[in-house]
């Protein structure tokens, strides 16, 4: 088995690449089995990133009628192509402030969905991973400090899981990728203001509920020494008993399946020995399935 829960496209989402019918077809040509649609929930013009409302893709159109075409898209996807790939149609839910959870609500109710990623990328409505201008905003109205950021951050995590109960947990530990140089790949049990606390505390609500947390390798691919998330959360979450699945958290071809093979490596080290995988079958009804990490190994070669 070969997959992603996490994917993107140039077509529907801002700062991606490659349309959405050349993810899929890149994704059969790599030999994956399965892969997971799952472009960001539309956000209102307040949210917008900086220099967003000004790109192409956004022409005469805003993010709710950019999402409305990637649905309608990825549908026609899967009726094309699915003889050769399992294609699972979802988005990724933001959680940026209270009125977030009533348009993800507006979209549940309009759309089909398979199954969705619940990510944070936003301490009090500013981003943390775009720039460090942002970053610094969410820092500074969090406290000041890494530490404050980051138990803001999980705060924040903990706020979303309570309300979406997302069938797969996105890049838990995002928070490490513009703090400080010597946070970045800081052992979390070693943060202030009571960071690992809340990790422990989120991954225990996660586990009540039965969601995946994934193994994201985007990291890798910006630099970080780990994935998201980092071991000593993988092995917290396994000895839970905590199920974890794999994402490329891909935006465009080019970034299919990139870093798996060092990504394997992460979590072989954490000492875990399989990931799981979500199946859809024709009744949108969702199961779990496992898989060997080796056997995920074998099918990059």
């Amino acid at each position: 088995m070969l997959f992603t829960h996490h994917s993107h496209s140039g077509e529907f989402c801002t700062h991606a690449t490659s349309s959405l019918e050349e993810v899929v077809l890149a994704a059969i040509a790599r030999g994956m089995t399965s892969i997971a649609l799952t472009e960001h929930m539309p956000r209102e013009v307040e949210d917008h990133y900086p220099g967003e409302a000004e790109l192409p893709i956004l022409q005469g159109r805003d993010l709710f009628a950019l999402f409305e075409a990637y649905h309608s898209e990825a549908e026609r996807l899967r009726a094309a192509y699915s003889d050769r790939i399992h294609i699972l149609i979802g988005f990724e839910a933001e959680w940026i402030r209270p009125d977030t959870l009533r348009i993800i609500r507006d979209l549940q109710r309009r759309y089909q969905f398979d199954m969705f990623v619940g990510s944070v990328h936003h301490v009090h409505t500013h981003p943390v991973d775009f720039d460090d201008d942002t970053l610094n905003k969410a820092r500074e109205a969090s406290g000041g400090s890494d530490a404050h950021l980051a138990a803001a951050y999980f705060d924040s995590q903990l706020e979303m899981l309570q309300a979406l109960k997302p069938p797969v947990v996105g890049h838990f530990d995002l928070i490490r990728l513009k703090v400080l140089s010597e946070n970045r790949d800081r052992d979390w049990r070693h943060w202030e203001e009571g960071v690992w606390d809340r990790i422990v505390r989120n991954l225990k609500f996660v586990r009540e509920y039965g969601g995946l947390v994934e193994v994201n390798s985007a990291a890798l691919r910006k630099g970080l020494a780990d994935v998201y998330p980092r071991r000593e959360i993988m092995q917290e979450w396994a000895s839970m008993g905590g199920k974890l699945t794999l994402s490329d958290d891909s935006h465009g071809v080019d970034q299919l399946c990139t870093h798996y093979t060092q990504a394997l490596d992460c979590v072989k080290k954490a000492g875990i020995k399989e990931l799981s995988y979500l199946v859809a079958s024709e009744e949108r009804a969702l199961t779990i399935q496992s898989v060997d990490i080796e056997q995920v190994r074998e099918r990059l070669k």
